[in-house]
């Protein structure tokens, strides 16, 4: 199963008893679901409050009655931090692990999912994240390609630490997002928030990259690289060439073609539209298709080759930009 794209954006505060009405819900807002109580005789009473933050949706989660939950796969990374209570999980091979205030767990968008027991006295803060947002974020911090998607360690501890900072930033989130007057309603500030949870899951959470991202910027970065880098994300849509690049970089074509392949993974000029992709993706993802166009957004980022441009664009998303566009 894949997420679901039937939820208009917007906060939703949604109330309900009724067991098939929460299981659409649930369908809209994150995963498609199998929903079954446990407890016969115990009084379900859903409460979702669930907002989205660009490629994020964050929710706070409670149902009133143990009940059992089926997904399948999720096709987006997820993190489930019990504010009280507890949920028992399963995914792919991994069986039997349990979320509680002190443990969240972390799930994958591959492997079939599968919440065991969700106790009726849980109340979950739920974070889902877009793969494509994640990778992205991913190599801006890091400055280079990355070409395995991140594996996160299943459970991440929020008592203390990068983990308990994190936990409690998704909190304010969640709550912010429901209030009219909140930070979170400026777009600038919205923004940054987003960041700050990719950035923070990334650094708080054990994955492939970890330890690269502890890493001193001035060893992942040498300087006429990083001049470049930046220089790239400043004006992706100016048509640099690879004598402009070494004239900013102020080392010889030569040696910077050099420095991008240790460092970064990928020549210059294959970073340069690496990053114009990128951009793409965004404005898509956010666009509205009854205003936007795929070749404006495509064009106002330098390519102007429509089916080159689609290619890349497949081949570095894994979906066609026009599906992109209307999915979001």
């Amino acid at each position: 199963m894949r997420v679901s794209q039937q939820w208009e954006p917007g906060p939703l505060s949604f109330r309900t008893a009724d067991l098939d009405e929460a299981r659409i819900k649930i369908g809209e807002m994150f995963y498609d679901n199998v929903m079954d109580r446990l407890e016969p005789r115990g009084v379900f009473a859903a409460r979702f409050d669930v907002a989205r933050l660009g490629p994020l949706t964050v929710g706070d989660l409670s149902c009133g009655t143990d009940v059992r939950m089926r997904f399948g796969e999720l096709g987006a990374y997820h993190v489930a931090v019990p504010l009280r209570g507890q949920v028992s999980w399963s995914q792919g091979t991994r069986v039997s692990a349990q979320a509680t205030p002190a443990r969240a767990a972390v799930f994958h968008p591959e492997g079939s999912t599968a919440v065991e027991r969700w106790s009726g006295d849980c109340r979950v803060l739920a974070v889902k994240i877009e793969p494509s947002a994640l990778q992205s974020h991913l190599e801006l911090m890091l400055g280079r390609t990355v070409r395995a998607p991140v594996s996160f360690a299943p459970e991440l501890d929020v008592t203390q630490g990068a983990g308990y900072t994190w936990a409690q930033l998704a909190w304010v989130v969640a709550r912010d997002l429901h209030d009219d007057q909140g930070l979170l309603q400026q777009p600038q500030m919205a923004k940054q928030f987003q960041e700050a949870l990719l950035s923070g899951l990334l650094l708080a959470a054990d994955h492939q990259y970890r330890e690269q991202l502890a890493r001193p910027a001035t060893s992942l970065r040498p300087a006429p690289v990083k001049r470049v880098m930046d220089a790239i994300q400043e004006r992706p849509d100016h048509a640099f060439t690879m004598s402009e690049l070494a004239a900013i970089a102020r080392v010889s074509v030569r040696w910077l073609q050099e420095g991008f392949r240790q460092h970064v993974g990928m020549s210059p000029m294959a970073y340069l539209r690496d990053v114009r992709l990128t951009r793409v993706h965004d404005d898509l993802r956010e666009g509205d298709p009854a205003e936007l166009r795929v070749s404006d957004a495509a064009y106002r980022w330098g390519f102007t080759h429509r089916s080159r441009f689609a290619g890349s664009y497949r081949a570095r998303f894994g979906e066609s930009p026009s599906h992109t566009l209307y999915s979001s």
